[in-house]
């Protein structure tokens, strides 16, 4: 199972001959797609119309859902720790992405170079052909 990061989704919302769409309308009609709440946030946030609104809940409630519980948010804090303690600091959102993907040994698909910092995190990466 792929957790697809908000670069992505932006991607395929507003790109529709990109590698992000063609990608994740292949995990999607495989069931391979699972979708967080913070993402589903922040895509809703950067909708600029209630059409635009409306096409992002759409697709996203149609996915599986995985809901953030309190060891979760225990995880993404003590991440947070170790990365801060190797000087980096990373984005709450990413931190919860990271979170629930190394809980359930999902792979994390994103642009953001920021993921590779985190140790253990499987990566995502679309096929080329």
């Amino acid at each position: 199972m792929v957790i697809a990061d908000t670069s992505v989704w932006i991607a395929f919302f507003n790109r529709p001959h990109s590698v992000e769409k063609r990608t994740l309308d292949d995990l999607i009609d495989t069931d391979g797609v699972a979708v967080i709440g913070v993402i589903l946030t922040e895509l809703l946030q950067g909708c600029r119309t209630q059409k635009e609104r409306d096409e992002v809940k759409e697709t996203m409630l149609a996915l599986p859902y995985i809901e953030m519980t309190q060891p979760l948010w225990i995880r993404a804090g003590e991440t947070s720790s170790a990365l801060l303690r190797r000087g980096i600091t990373l984005p709450i959102p990413d931190l919860i992405v990271a979170a629930v993907a190394l809980e359930h040994h999902f792979q994390v698909y994103s642009l953001d170079h920021d993921f590779q910092r985190i140790t253990g995190l499987a990566l995502y990466a679309p096929s080329t052909s």
